[in-house]
């Protein structure tokens, strides 16, 4: 047995060892070199083993066995100790999951939730329903991440890597428990989501019926109005008002003029503005905005323009008083009359000679149009009143202009006629009733 014992010593450290037994038998165990056979000597006082013999060989492969059994559990060895990091690193990282949940205890796991909830909620769109959706998807994606990470962490624990360490049931339960939380908590934003949508619903109805409700008294209130100007003496006995300078009180003819080769216009016109009295009125049409206009603007006379061709009238109506203006042009020469109170001022030729008047135009009373029916200046805007504007596509003889000035006759215009149902207003302009000849006779 000792004998046995000395060659495993031998053959495993390498070393000479020397030991004598009971006996007085001496054992010799040499360094074997790399490479070489083991073989081990064993010296008595008479015999000796040679290599080769049977319990040489014997020993050798009882040792070769050993090494390799060593070897094989070595390897083992480290090969669970890898497995078990892997495992704990997996672990760790189903753990550090379950911290993200609302449940969180520690500081660092609230902050971790905070930011979660943050990168997974996003900014809640304005609208109720798009939230409501928004939540819904939300949840059923962190459910599906929670389950999916259950799945893993549970096959983990399965043997799925290595049964050495097998997954808690109390984290499986957490990570149940913090699902449970999860939805919980997305089904009450989504509960308070809806109530909200159901209030904004009921206020939005609240204000669309105060609105109606408002619309209803406009209405009502228009009507009124359209009442009160119908109860006028007659649809003529009216006047516009426009008593501020800007570019947003005017008066507007619903009637448009036909081709004409010759026209009369006459109006009743009361007015103290300076400097000019501004645009009484102005007809335009695609392409020629100017291409009938009345304009007093700046220190310059009164204008007329047609097709954008420009005669000074001997006109003076800037002191307050009404004053009854009428204006006569033909196509032939251009020839054109200025009247006054009745009373022709001044005449001219070669205005726009040969022009006919476009048809299909615009007129607006107390404006000048830059493009048809806008782009006014707030420079060249009408200050005062105006009544009686009639247009005929005639010249008119001076005895009919007189009966028009001095209240002796009324002849409406056969192509614009002053009526109530006729002209309409914007931004602040008024229509009141008006008999213009009373009002002249008072103010004179």
């Amino acid at each position: 047995m000792l004998t046995l014992v000395v060659g495993l010593l031998c053959l495993v450290s390498g070393h000479t060892v020397r030991a004598q037994d009971a006996t007085g038998s001496r054992f010799v165990c040499n360094a074997i070199p790399p490479g070489a056979e083991p073989g081990c000597g064993y010296v008595s006082t008479g015999s000796r083993f040679q290599s080769g013999s049977p319990v040489e060989d014997e020993l050798r492969n009882t040792i070769i066995e050993l090494r390799e059994t060593i070897l094989q559990q070595k390897e083992t060895i480290v090969s669970q100790q890898g497995t078990i990091k892997e495992l704990n690193s997996k672990l760790a990282r189903c753990e550090a999951a379950g911290d993200a949940s609302p449940q969180g205890k520690s500081r660092g796991q609230g902050s971790r939730r905070k930011e979660y909830g943050k990168n997974t909620m996003g900014d809640l769109p304005r609208d109720p329903s798009e939230t409501i959706d928004q939540l819904g998807k939300t949840m059923q994606s962190l459910k599906g991440r929670l389950e999916n990470l259950e799945v893993r962490c549970t096959n983990i624990s399965s043997g799925g890597v290595s049964a050495l360490t097998p997954l808690p049931p109390e984290l499986r339960d957490l990570l149940r428990q913090r699902l449970g939380a999860l939805e919980t908590q997305l089904l009450q934003k989504v509960a308070e989501l809806e109530e909200e949508k159901s209030q904004l619903y009921n206020e939005t109805a609240a204000h669309r019926q105060r609105t109606e409700s408002a619309l209803n008294s406009l209405l009502e209130r228009i009507t009124e109005l359209e009442k009160s100007n119908n109860a006028f003496k007659s649809p003529e006995d009216f006047k516009v008002s426009l008593p501020l300078r800007t570019n947003y009180l005017y008066g507007r003819i619903k009637k448009s003029l036909p081709e004409m080769y010759a026209f009369t216009v006459c109006m009743w016109l009361k007015s103290s503005a300076s400097p000019g009295i501004g645009t009484p009125f102005s007809y335009g049409v695609p392409g020629q905005a100017n291409e009938i206009v009345l304009i007093e603007w700046g220190n310059n006379p009164i204008e007329l323009l047609v097709n954008d061709k420009v005669a000074q009238l001997p006109l003076s109506v800037s002191d307050g008083r009404w004053h009854h203006i009428c204006i006569t042009w033909t196509t032939r020469d251009g020839f054109w009359e200025a009247y006054q109170d009745g009373e022709r001022l001044g005449t001219g030729d070669n205005l726009a000679p040969w022009h006919p008047i476009k048809p299909g135009g615009v007129i607006i009373l107390g404006q000048e149009q830059d493009v048809v029916g806008g782009r006014f200046d707030a420079t060249q805007a009408f200050v005062g009143e105006l009544s009686q504007f009639n247009m005929w596509d005639r010249v008119l003889r001076p005895v009919d202009i007189m009966g028009l000035a001095n209240c002796s006759a009324y002849m409406p215009g056969n192509v614009v006629p002053w009526i109530d149902a006729n002209v309409e207003v914007f931004g602040g302009a008024s229509k009141a009733a008006l008999e213009i000849c009373e009002d002249r006779a008072f103010d004179s």
